[in-house]
């Protein structure tokens, strides 16, 4: 099931060029969308003939005509993973001549909830001379509460899957303040549940600035999939329903600048395009 945000915090079920309101039928408040959310996954093993009864009969909307939000209204953590694709690690040696770390060896890192947007949303740069890069990654939603998990029964906490991007801008600075900035987390175009994805390692992975592509990748060639990305993540901490996990991006990021549109699209998951913009609040950089 694809799962979406849209218009004034809608609930909505995609199939194929539409998206069906079902709203009702799962008690949603459009007032409150990041509890009802929380409350849809933690019912939706209940709820799911409902709802898909309703797709099929409800009043439904062509996908044009609706501007969609992030699929996940809110979030407490998000967890990113560091150069967890080899040939990103080689790119990134060649890029600035030392060959980073790979996931292996520093784990997770931790980028802010406030940096999460949706899929009509621009990107905000801060700086105008500061090196900003995309970074195509398949990121995934936590249905239920986690803590020491193992990668082998991963699958049975995770709700569902969707495109999003880390943005990332290039410095010295540690990677939580690089890639922490409003509008650096941007997911969507909705949530594909992982009942429906029979494996999230083999999925291929583009992204496009303008009509240039850029990256060309799939989850095959991950160094931690997604499930060992989980059980680290939850080794460290206790994962909460919300909680949303980034695994990575392969190789061919490169910068992006004001003017740009970045083109993200997953295999079994969707694409959504993006508008990069300079921020109307820019700060000034400034080196302790």
């Amino acid at each position: 099931m694809k799962i979406a945000i849209f218009n004034d915090n809608v609930l909505g079920v995609v199939k194929g060029n539409r998206v069906t309101d079902v709203s009702k039928n799962v008690g949603w408040d459009h007032a409150d969308p990041n509890a009802s959310f929380l409350r849809l996954m933690d019912q939706f093993d209940d709820l799911k003939e409902e709802i898909e009864r309703e797709t099929d009969k409800g009043i439904s909307y062509s996908l044009d005509e609706v501007t969609f939000k992030s699929p996940v209204p809110s979030t407490r953590k998000i967890w990113a993973a560091p150069v967890n694709y080899r040939k990103h690690q080689e790119e990134m040696n060649k890029m600035f001549n030392n060959a980073p770390r790979t996931i292996e060896d520093i784990a997770l890192f931790l980028k802010s909830p406030e940096s999460l947007s949706g899929p009509s949303d621009p990107i905000l740069l801060p700086f105008k001379d500061r090196r900003t890069d995309h970074e195509a990654e398949l990121g995934y939603v936590v249905g239920k509460k986690a803590k020491n998990v193992m990668a082998d029964e991963a699958k049975d906490y995770i709700f569902g899957y969707f495109a999003l991007l880390d943005i990332s801008i290039r410095g010295h600075e540690e990677r939580t303040w690089r890639k922490s900035f409003d509008t650096f987390t941007p997911i969507g175009p909705w949530i594909v549940t992982a009942d429906e994805i029979e494996n999230p390692h083999n999925l291929e992975m583009k992204l496009w600035v303008n009509d240039e592509i850029r990256q060309d990748g799939n989850t095959k060639h991950l160094i931690y999939d997604c499930y060992k990305c989980f059980e680290v993540a939850c080794n460290n901490m206790t994962l909460l329903p919300g909680d949303i996990i980034a695994t990575g991006t392969p190789e061919g990021v490169g910068p992006i600048e004001p003017g740009d549109r970045v083109r993200i699209k997953i295999d079994q998951i969707g694409e959504f395009t993006v508008d990069v913009k300079l921020s109307s609040a820019m700060n000034s950089f400034v080196k302790s």
